[in-house]
């Protein structure tokens, strides 16, 4: 990394960091350290859904599917991705939540990164 390049592989470094590969939150002399924007590689179980709902969201957010069927839900709607590439964008002030109906994977990409915003483990729930 002394070059300011960094070369790895989305699922195993997104292991390391609850998915997050790029962000505020990585050290300042890493090149994967960005305040502009944070890109997560979210690998999820089948079943796997968010806790909580996301209120008062002051980023905007891209999130891909790679594989599986996955849902995010929004106020008074619920989006299915269920092709390989489809997505969904939604902006500052859009509170959401998701769920996996297979296993998936899913690629978000979220800007500005803002500190304050750290996911915390309780934040999901898996089936037992």
């Amino acid at each position: 990394m002394n070059d300011g390049v960094y070369v790895g592989n989305a699922g195993e470094d997104a292991a390391l960091d609850r998915g997050w590969l790029l962000g505020h939150f990585k050290d300042a002399g890493d090149p994967r350290h960005c305040e502009a924007v944070e890109i997560k590689w979210g690998v999820h179980p089948c079943g796997d859904r968010r806790a909580r709902w996301v209120k008062g969201e002051e980023r905007t957010a891209l999130l891909v599917l790679i594989n599986g069927r996955f849902h995010v839900e929004l106020p008074g709607r619920r989006v299915v991705l269920a092709r390989q590439g489809d997505y969904v964008v939604w902006g500052r002030g859009v509170d959401h939540s998701w769920f996996a109906e297979e296993e998936s994977v899913v690629l978000t990409v979220r800007w500005p990164s803002v500190p304050g915003y750290a996911s915390v483990r309780e934040d999901r729930t898996s089936p037992s």
